[in-house]
């Protein structure tokens, strides 16, 4: 697929700006537990920021701004059930992943009830879903709006893909997620939001017609790769990495295979593939065909090609694992 080559050219700091911190010109920096607990309250102010200025852009005050805010799938509901007695977490992912504390007699409050609770998540997820036979997963910032061009795009190829018989499933913000939902309904396809619960509360945008509300991160991310047979990734932060490199992970791993994972943006992707290029494949990290399976493009026609032509290839494997596997029953019944 698409490779982008070229040299990383040496920042240099123009009269009348500011210098990038320490950190960002790859300096150390000192960490420690008081620096830590700042840096996670500006990161967590700056996820609730982004996703604000999103609702903001399109037009709506933001469901965490509201005190009567509780559309479907905006609902943060924190179940002091299973909370352990000495901390107060926020998100149901927090309670599971925090450091182990004094044991807790009420079994409501275990590790052990938990389990269930994701196991009921799960059961939702695949429920609400059983009926989708193929769709594509759109990731990307909630900050932009609808005069930002990678929107455009974005309700461009939901579109695309939703006339050739694709569900679109985004995690239900504002931003890249609302312009593909928002593409995929006006084109007369399914539109689907997979919603997270967050310290603040994240809101569903108006373009969702199925609308699935998650606690844990893995679960959601299971839905996400489980009913998708492409990723379509724009320019976004540590969630659309993270998703990213999951996909292209299992892809490595052969756990999915004829999956595209179309990064839209080449000027905003550029850095990181020269990255990858330079350094990880310099040092033998990853191999040369690692690169190739991302595809790095500006055309919401050629992304839209790329997955209906993954989507038959993925049909036909199907079809011939299923015949492979039928044949030799076949021969024991003669």
């Amino acid at each position: 697929m698409g490779r982008t080559t070229g040299r990383a050219t040496k920042r240099s700091t123009r009269p009348g700006k500011s210098a990038p911190p320490r950190s960002a010109r790859g300096k150390s920096k000192e960490m420690n537990p008081a620096t830590l607990a700042t840096a996670e309250a500006k990161s967590a102010a700056g996820l609730r920021e982004r996703t604000e200025v999103g609702h903001l852009a399109a037009g709506r005050v933001p469901p965490s701004q509201r005190s009567d805010s509780r559309e479907a799938g905006a609902t943060r509901v924190i179940d002091d059930s299973i909370r352990n007695v000495y901390v107060a977490p926020v998100t149901e992912d927090e309670k599971l992943l925090q450091f182990p504390g004094p044991p807790a007699d009420d079994f409501t409050r275990t590790d052990t009830w938990r389990v269930l609770r994701i196991m009921g998540e799960f059961i939702e997820g695949f429920d609400t879903l059983a009926s989708v036979q193929k769709a594509v997963t759109v990731f990307g910032s909630a900050r932009i709006g609808p005069d930002d061009p990678q929107y455009e795009k974005a309700e461009q190829v939901a579109g695309l893909l939703a006339k050739a018989g694709f569900a679109v499933i985004t995690g239900a913000g504002p931003g890249i997620m609302e312009a593909a939902n928002k593409g995929a309904r006006l084109a007369g396809g399914r539109s689907i939001g997979c919603n997270i619960e967050l310290p603040f509360e994240q809101g569903t945008n108006p373009y969702v017609d199925t609308a699935i509300r998650f606690r844990y991160f893995m679960v959601r991310k299971t839905m996400f790769i489980k009913y998708s047979t492409a990723f379509l990734i724009f320019p976004g932060g540590y969630g659309t990495l993270d998703e990213t490199f999951d996909a292209l992970t299992l892809i490595q791993t052969g756990k999915i295979y004829q999956f595209p994972v179309i990064l839209f943006g080449r000027h905003y992707w550029a850095g990181l593939i020269r990255w990858l290029q330079s350094r990880v494949l310099g040092e033998g990290k990853i191999s040369p065909g690692d690169l190739d399976l991302m595809l790095l493009t500006d055309d919401p026609k050629e992304a839209a090609r790329v997955v209906i032509t993954a989507y038959e290839a993925q049909s036909r494997a199907v079809t011939e694992r299923a015949r492979a596997r039928k044949a030799p029953r076949e021969r024991l019944n003669d």
